[in-house]
C-alpha cells in the first residue's frame, strides 16, 4: 500500500493562499449582485482551494470532459466560491465571474439534493462507465436535517461507492440560528459510521489535514467516505466570523475594502498557480445517437394489456438495442413492471428502495453528462414526495424519464393513498417537462421510444387495469401530436379521454351510435405539448362541443388543458368529467362509475348537450 507523502512547503502555502483569493473573489461577487452568501463561502474557502487544487483530477479547460472527477456543491448558496474555484483553475476568466457559465452537472440550492445526484455519478461511475473519475460532494451541516440526505447516505454504502466523498462544512451556523449539533463533531461522526461511511473529522481550515484525509479517502475500499470538516462562518472575515446574523447578506460597502485588504495581505505568492492533476484516460465519450425499440410492437387489436406491463416490454427492447438504457426502481419493480428490465439486464438495474426523493436524484445523476438514458418508476403518487428533486432537475436541464403507474381511481382496492389524482398537474406545472399519457400496448411502447430521444424531463402515466390494444403496430406516433380514434361525418360532440377513460370513451361511443347519435373520440397520447389543432378542429366541426373524462383531479389535468388550448376560439363549451372529492377503495369500475368518468356517464354527458 502506497503511503502518504506531506505536500511541500510551497504546496501548503500555495494551498492557503489560493483559499484567499477564493474568498476575496467570493465578496466581490457578492458585492456586485448585492446578494449572496459569502460568509458561507468563505467557511468552505480551505475546502475548495485543497479540492481543486490537490485532491481531484480534471482538464481546466474543458470542464464537462467525461474523465474528470466530478463536483457537486450541494450547498449550493455557496456558489461564489465555485465560480472562484474555477477562475483560479483558468477556466473562468475574472470579467465572467458576475455571469452564468456551464460548469455545473446538477443545479442545487434547494438544499439536501446535491448528495443523491453525487450518488448517481458514483454509481455510474463505478458499475456503468467502470472509470477511475471520482465523485466530491460538499454539503452544509444546516441540511444534514434533511431526510434526503440520509436517503442518499444510505445508498451510498449499501452500493459500496467508495468513489464516493462527502465533504460537510460543519460551520456550525444555519440561515437563522445555530444548526442542531452546532460543533459537536463526535455526533457527526457517528452518524456518518452509523451509516455505513468511512468517516474522518478534520480542521476544516488547515489544508495540510485536508490533502491528508482526501489523500486516505482515495486508500479506502468498498464504502464511501464522508469528511466531517469543522470551520466557521466567514472564517477570514474580521468582525463577521461566526457570528450570527450574517448569513446571506453581502459585505457592506464601508467594510469592504478593509477585509479585501487584510486578505490580500495573507497571500505570500500572489501569482503562484497550483494546477490540477489530469484525470486518467479511461472514459468514453457520450453516445449521443437516436436510440430506436430493437423490436416493433407485437400485439393485434383486441389483445388486452395493462399499459404498466406494456411499459416494461419496451423498456427491454430500448435496452437491447442500447447499452447506455438503465432503469431505477423504488422497490416496485413488480407492479411497475421495470422488473423485465432487470430480469434481462440486472446490472443496469438500480433498486433505490422506498426512498423516492433519493431515487429521482440518483437518476438524475446518473444521466449527467449524458452518460446513461434513465428511466426511474414508481407508483405516479410516489412522485410528489419527490417534487422538489423534479422540480431541480428541470433547472439542471436534466433528461431524465420518469415513469408512473397506477394512475387514478381505477386502481381499484389499493385505496387513495396509492392512486395518483395530481400528478398530471405536476407534471405539467415543470417548464422543461413532457407528460406521455399512453392508452394502449402500442401507444405505451412508442411513449417509451420517444421519451429516450426528448430532450428534459419526460413522464410517463401509466395504468394498472388491461386495456384493449386499440392501435395497429405499425402505427406512427409524435410527441404533440394527437389521435382521432372514432369519427364520422356527422358527430356532434368531441369527447377526449386518455388512459382508461379513453376506452371508457369508446365505449360510449357505441352505446351512442346505437342511438343514432354520433361522437368524434380524441386520444391526446401527450398531455404536454398537447395538440391544440387537432382539438380546435374537431370542436369546430362537432358544433363546438367538447367533452374531456380523466382519471384525475379536476384541477391542473387534461381538462384544464385542454380548456388552455381552446380559451382564445370563441363559440367553444367544453364540459369536464374528472374525479372530485377524494376517493375509497373499491372496484375499478365502481370507482368509475362513482366518480362520474365511466361510459354511462360519458352517455349521460353527451345525451346532456343534445338537450342543450
Amino acid at each position: 500500500m502506497t503511503s502518504y507523502h506531506k505536500p511541500d512547503e510551497k504546496t501548503l502555502q500555495g494551498l492557503k493562499d489560493v483559499a484567499n483569493k477564493l474568498r476575496i473573489n467570493s465578496i466581490k461577487a457578492t458585492c456586485a449582485s448585492n446578494s449572496g452568501h459569502p460568509t458561507s463561502c468563505c467557511s468552505a474557502a480551505e475546502l475548495m482551494s485543497v479540492l481543486f487544487f490537490h485532491a481531484m483530477r480534471y482538464k481546466a479547460d474543458d470542464p464537462r470532459n467525461q474523465c474528470n472527477d466530478r463536483f457537486v456543491l450541494s450547498k449550493g448558496h455557496a456558489a461564489p466560491v465555485l465560480y472562484a474555484a474555477w477562475a483560479e483553475a483558468g477556466f473562468v476568466k475574472d470579467h465572467s465571474l458576475y455571469h452564468k457559465l456551464a460548469f455545473v452537472d446538477v443545479a442545487t440550492g434547494s438544499l439536501g439534493q446535491g448528495l443523491g445526484a453525487a450518488c448517481g455519478m458514483a454509481y455510474t461511475g463505478k458499475y456503468f462507465d467502470k472509470s477511475s473519475y471520482r465523485v466530491y460532494c460538499m454539503l452544509g451541516d444546516g441540511e444534514c436535517s434533511e431526510g434526503s440526505v440520509w436517503e442518499a447516505m444510505a445508498f451510498g454504502s449499501h452500493y459500496q461507492l467508495d468513489n464516493l466523498v462527502a465533504i460537510l462544512d460543519v460551520n456550525r451556523l444555519g440561515q437563522s440560528e445555530p444548526a442542531p449539533l452546532k460543533h459537536d463533531m463526535e455526533i457527526y461522526r457517528k452518524r456518518c459510521e452509523a451509516f455505513g461511511w468511512n468517516t474522518y473529522v478534520v480542521d476544516g481550515h488547515d489544508v495540510e489535514e485536508l490533502c491528508k484525509a482526501f489523500w486516505q479517502a482515495q486508500q479506502v475500499k468498498g464504502k464511501p467516505t464522508c469528511i466531517v470538516a469543522k470551520t466557521f462562518k466567514g472564517r477570514g472575515l474580521k468582525g463577521i466570523e461566526d457570528l450570527e446574523n450574517w448569513h446571506g447578506k453581502p459585505i457592506p460597502k464601508d467594510r469592504v475594502d478593509e477585509i479585501l485588504n487584510d486578505l490580500q495581505s495573507q497571500i505570500q505568492v500572489p501569482n503562484k498557480t497550483l494546477c490540477p492533476d489530469l484525470p486518467n484516460e479511461d472514459t468514453a465519450p457520450a453516445d449521443l445517437s437516436p436510440i430506436s425499440l430493437a423490436s416493433p410492437p407485437e400485439y393485434k387489436k383486441g389483445d388486452k394489456m395493462a399499459t404498466r406491463q406494456a411499459y416494461g416490454v419496451a423498456l427491454k427492447k430500448l435496452g437491447q438495442a442500447s447499452q447506455r438504457v438503465v432503469a431505477l426502481d423504488g422497490d416496485t419493480k413488480n407492479s411497475t413492471f421495470s422488473e423485465t428490465f432487470k430480469k434481462a439486464f440486472p446490472d443496469r438495474y438500480i433498486e433505490c428502495f422506498i426512498a423516492e426523493q433519493n431515487m429521482v436524484g440518483v437518476a438524475i445523476g446518473c444521466a449527467s453528462r449524458d452518460r446513461t438514458v434513465a428511466f426511474a418508476s414508481t407508483f405516479a403518487a410516489f412522485f410528489s414526495r419527490a417534487y422538489d428533486q423534479i422540480r431541480m432537475g428541470a433547472i439542471s436541464q436534466t433528461n431524465v424519464n420518469l415513469v408512473g403507474s397506477h394512475c387514478g381511481v381505477s386502481i381499484g382496492e389499493d385505496g387513495p393513498s396509492q392512486m395518483a389524482l395530481e400528478d398530471l398537474a405536476m407534471f405539467r406545472a415543470i417548464p422543461t417537462c413532457t407528460v406521455f399519457y399512453p392508452s394502449d400496448a402500442v401507444s405505451t411502447e412508442r411513449a417509451v421510444e420517444l421519451s429516450s430521444n426528448t430532450k428534459g424531463i419526460c413522464f410517463i402515466r401509466t395504468s394498472r387495469p388491461a386495456t384493449a390494444v386499440i392501435y395497429s403496430p405499425d402505427e406512427k406516433f409524435e410527441v404533440g401530436v394527437a389521435k382521432v380514434v372514432r369519427q364520422s361525418d356527422n358527430d356532434q360532440v368531441t369527447v377526449i379521454g386518455a388512459g382508461v377513460t379513453l376506452h371508457e370513451a369508446l365505449t360510449a361511443a357505441d352505446k351512442l351510435a346505437a342511438q343514432g347519435k354520433n361522437i368524434r373520440v380524441i386520444d391526446p397520447f401527450t398531455i404536454k405539448p398537447l395538440d391544440a389543432a387537432t382539438i380546435l378542429a374537431s370542436a369546430r366541426a362537432t358544433r363546438g362541443q367538447i367533452i374531456t373524462v380523466e382519471d384525475h383531479y379536476k384541477e391542473g389535468g387534461l381538462g384544464e388543458a385542454v380548456l388552455s388550448a381552446v380559451g382564445s376560439e370563441p363559440g367553444i363549451v367544453v364540459t369536464r368529467l374528472a374525479v372530485t372529492g377524494v376517493p375509497r377503495s373499491g372496484k375499478p369500475q365502481e370507482l368509475l362509475d362513482i366518480f362520474g368518468i365511466s361510459a354511462e356517464y360519458i352517455v349521460k354527458a353527451v345525451t346532456q348537450t343534445f338537450a342543450n
